[in-house]
């Protein structure tokens, strides 16, 4: 767990501790501009805003969330011209013109959990990452309500305020492992598998936590403050700032089936099913998903 010396847990600089190494420049960049969108966030949160449904499946977009992500991608833009920019809500930002083709992506939500903002609850993030191809290279996650953030880079470990993030310690309680679970906004609410996985999860364990704000529960698994992690179907924008967080701690991250996990950006988001953990502990919370999962694929 991160138990360096810092007693108050906030980050004291722009750029919380990590290596220099490769991407510092990045690194350096994406702090900077996901503690500027979160000071935004922070200093708006008790204001009228703009809220309307994104969808019928009762998600929502704020003016919050727009200004964020102007912020966030117009600091990305301005000093990376040539990458290419995959945002929550405006979608693919191209290159700028004449910028260089670099085959890097940057993925951007300025503001997951939402809805938690529209009601009053904070409890919210900043998500960026940059992407080479499909495989994340830098994650950045920042709370805006406890000013703490937390960064990894592929092979390079991950860091918050306290130092090295190492994931949990010990075996989870005799009363069950603590989880979080996550899912896609375009599940329905009726879904037979995700319905069967939570009842699975929620019988077996000391407690299922539904935040909708899946960039928080990915770093309370990287600080080791819960034992994993079950999500059916997540979404594509906040997974790899995540889940790079969490594996560059030392978890390790499977598909339902305990198989390879290979969700990224692109592809269904069947492939963004996932269970991590511990590896030791792993091998556990696939039982319980096994539990939950249908022999056979629903009907369509």
């Amino acid at each position: 767990m991160d138990t360096t010396a810092d007693d108050d847990g906030r980050a004291g600089s722009p750029d919380p501790g990590g290596p220099a190494g490769s991407l510092a420049a990045e690194r350096r960049v994406a702090v900077g501009a996901a503690r500027e969108a979160g000071a935004l966030l922070r200093s708006r949160f008790h204001d009228d805003y703009g809220v309307r449904a994104k969808d019928d499946r009762g998600d929502v977009v704020t003016e919050l969330d727009l200004m964020a992500e102007s912020l966030v991608v117009g600091r990305l833009r301005e000093s990376f011209p040539g990458d290419r920019i995959l945002s929550e809500e405006a979608g693919p930002v191209p290159a700028a013109p004449g910028g260089e083709r670099t085959g890097r992506t940057w993925l951007v939500d300025p503001l997951d959990g939402s809805n938690n903002v529209v009601i009053g609850l904070p409890a919210y993030a900043v998500g960026i990452a940059l992407c080479v191809g499909e495989a994340p290279v830098l994650g950045v996650v920042h709370d805006p309500v406890t000013d703490r953030t937390w960064t990894a880079s592929a092979g390079l470990g991950a860091y918050g305020p306290r130092g090295r993030l190492t994931g949990p310690a010990g075996r989870p309680s005799a009363a069950g492992p603590l989880l979080a679970w996550t899912q896609g906004h375009a599940v329905a609410r009726r879904d037979p598998v995700a319905r069967a996985l939570k009842d699975a999860l929620e019988a077996r364990s000391r407690r299922v936590l539904q935040l909708w704000a899946p960039l928080l529960a990915w770093a309370m698994l990287a600080r080791g403050d819960i034992d994993g992690f079950v999500g059916y179907r997540a979404e594509a924008i906040d997974l790899p700032a995540g889940a790079l967080l969490a594996a560059e701690a030392g978890l390790a991250i499977r598909a339902l089936d305990g198989g390879a996990f290979h969700g990224g950006v692109g592809g269904p988001d069947t492939d963004r099913s996932f269970v991590a953990g511990r590896p030791e502990v792993l091998p556990d919370l696939l039982e319980l998903v096994a539990e939950g999962r249908p022999t056979t694929a629903p009907t369509p």
